[in-house]
């Protein structure tokens, strides 16, 4: 089943700048692996906790993600083998990973996480928040953090027009950004947006990483109480 999700997402990607980043919160190695084997090689997980415990038990090729909120006091825990943190919201928080990969002789890629949807629940940085964050001196001499593009969650909605309009407003953001910060650097080039119910808007909007779980692993494992 893993295998033919796969390969239906890749036919669907044919064509477009856009990778699939396989979201595998909740569950176990063994279908990561079956992932893994099957061709996948960009994995998400939203807590630094189950991360950790997998990484060690997987292929050392996987590109890892971490999509979920992320508290400053973790980010030692990741810092040896993250490849990209898409849920950079604050100065406080990117300040802490350069200081973490330091120690590690490492460059973390790391993406802007805007807050583009309804709910109040979401977290994310305003355009004028990640404008100043990207104005302050401290993060303006980042070795070893490469600040690679932007991240949203759009609304939980089957609205179209809603969707389409967050996505739009996501890679303006992007857009905006490019222009005023990192116009001579390709590296900021990300614009990750897009899960399993919306991803085909998403794409179609922009987007160059989408983050699909259930459509490839179906419902969530969660352990028993």
């Amino acid at each position: 089943m893993i295998k033919d999700a796969l390969a239906q997402f890749q036919q669907a990607l044919s064509g477009s700048n856009c990778r699939l980043v396989a979201v595998s919160k909740t569950h176990p190695v063994e279908l990561i692996q079956e992932a893994y084997e099957a061709g996948q090689r960009l994995f998400g997980e939203n807590r630094v906790q189950e991360l950790v415990a997998k990484q060690p038990e997987l292929p050392a090729d996987i590109e890892w993600h971490l999509i979920g909120h992320l508290q400053t006091n973790k980010v030692k825990y990741i810092a040896p083998f993250v490849h990209t943190i898409q849920s950079v919201d604050s100065l406080k928080l990117l300040l802490e990973i350069e200081r973490q990969a330091a120690r590690h002789n490492r460059v973390v890629r790391v993406l802007l996480q805007f807050h583009i949807a309804e709910e109040e629940t979401k977290f994310g940085l305003s355009l004028p928040e990640a404008e100043a964050l990207l104005r302050d001196e401290a993060a303006r001499t980042l070795s070893h953090v490469q600040i690679a593009g932007v991240m949203g969650v759009a609304t939980n909605t089957s609205d179209e027009q809603q969707l389409r309009h967050e996505f739009g407003t996501l890679r303006g953001y992007f857009e905006q950004l490019r222009r005023e910060f990192f116009a001579d650097d390709e590296a900021f080039r990300e614009i990750s947006m897009g899960m399993s119910g919306d991803f085909r808007l998403a794409i179609a909007e922009g987007s160059t990483l989408i983050r699909v779980g259930s459509a490839i692993f179906g419902n969530r494992a969660y352990p028993a109480a």
